[in-house]
């Protein structure tokens, strides 16, 4: 594998970085200098979210059949790079990251042509339904029924953790359309209209605190909502098969880069705070320590993910090593804001309900701005053990599948 970059390569940073530069403003910079969970209020990411498609870029993983930008895996490394780097808002990943590629695989020529460009130019917005109560590390027991009436399907039950259902125009979700079969031949995948009658959405507030506008995750409820048979993606009763093959792209995405610009603020944070034996902890040994240990942390994940990533290149299927991508990933995701935590001290106590609020406001300010949100992104990240199936789960797979146990 070779990790050099070519001129033509550079050339490409340049213009990523350029663009940045140029649609990067500076509310969106300062709102995200204070967001503890990676989102923004609604106008806030959906702007950005334009900004991108307008460039070409929201889907950046798609083939140029369907719209993609054509971006070699190295484009797509120093593009993600690049973006981590400005700390940039993210992509909302549940259409064009997740939908997308089953609907790419599998959907009708009907269903791409009506949902892949509103997806692309980012014309809705979605949500995925996956997890219920009692339902979630063991996806295949969910329970929320799809009874067949004609032509319709009639939607009962729930789905929770739902992230920015609130906003959503569609929701992609998993149903029960067999109770007979094997609890996962029984399972089918549809698309749903949010705006359909008998949706109703219902937050649910996370520890790290309530935060106008910034509400995260939902409970989604659907009271003998009617979607059309035509609105399931495939074959009925395979929706096991094409969550498995969506999960692919859920938990086999980039971490590293994200990771690094982590650990330069964990690093930003050490330089200006100070350790118990005098000094900053920048200079602590001990400190010092565990940041040396978790650059080599990051710089090692980094080299598996670029192995893996250049092998789909060739159509290789992430297959299980998407697992050992989460769980390394999230995992250290977690050990950052622990670092975080430890360098801000103290200061990371005090609660600060809105750090826009109180960047604009003239009253005694509780501590460094630097400290506002790290508290909030430590109680946040003990959820990316869990997402997208626990690592317990991910252990399993991967012993089943790599390690054949």
């Amino acid at each position: 594998m070779d990790l050099h970059f070519s001129p033509e390569d550079e050339t490409f940073r340049q213009e990523v970085r350029a663009w940045i530069a140029a649609e990067y403003d500076d509310d969106l910079r300062l709102a995200m200098s204070q967001t503890r969970n990676g989102y923004l209020d609604k106008e806030r990411l959906a702007r950005w979210q334009k900004k991108l498609a307008s460039k070409g870029w929201l889907a950046v993983d798609w083939p140029e059949e369907y719209g993609g930008p054509g971006f070699t895996p190295t484009q797509r490394y120093i593009w993600g790079v690049e973006m981590a780097t400005a700390n940039v808002p993210p992509t909302i990943p549940f259409g064009v990251r997740m939908c997308a590629p089953v609907l790419m695989a599998f959907g009708s020529e009907e269903q791409k042509a009506e949902h892949l460009p509103a997806m692309r130019n980012f014309d809705r917005w979605w949500c995925q339904g996956y997890s219920e109560p009692g339902s979630g590390s063991d996806l295949a027991a969910l329970q929320m029924r799809a009874d067949r009436d004609g032509d319709d399907y009639i939607l009962n039950g729930s789905k929770i953790w739902t992230t920015l259902a609130q906003h959503a125009d569609w929701i992609f979700c998993l149903v029960r359309t067999s109770q007979e079969a094997k609890r996962q031949d029984g399972i089918s995948f549809v698309l749903v209209d949010m705006s359909t009658p008998g949706v109703s959405v219902r937050p649910l507030p996370t520890l790290e605190g309530p935060l106008e506008g910034l509400q995260e995750i939902n409970q989604v409820f659907f009271d003998n909502v009617r979607v059309p048979v035509k609105n399931r993606v495939g074959e009925e009763g395979k929706g096991w098969t094409y969550a498995k093959y969506l999960l692919e792209f859920e938990r086999g995405n980039a971490y590293a880069p994200g990771l690094n610009a982590q650990l330069k603020k964990v690093k930003k944070i050490a330089a200006k705070e100070l350790a118990d034996g005098g000094g900053r902890m920048i200079e602590d040994p001990d400190f010092r320590r565990k940041l040396a240990e978790m650059e080599v942390r990051i710089n090692a994940l980094n080299a598996t993910e670029l192995r893996a990533f250049s092998g789909r290149e060739s159509g290789a299927r992430m297959g299980a090593i998407s697992s050992m991508l989460k769980c390394e990933g999230s995992e250290t995701q977690q050990a950052i804001t622990e670092l975080a935590l430890e360098a801000a001290g103290l200061y990371a106590t005090p609660y600060v309900a809105d750090g826009l609020v109180e960047l604009t406001s003239n009253e005694l300010k509780p501590g460094p701005e630097h400290a506002w949100t790290v508290a909030g992104s430590y109680f946040n990240y003990r959820k990316t053990s869990i997402y997208a199936g626990s690592n317990e789960i991910q252990h399993n797979i991967m012993a089943k599948a790599l390690l054949g146990l």
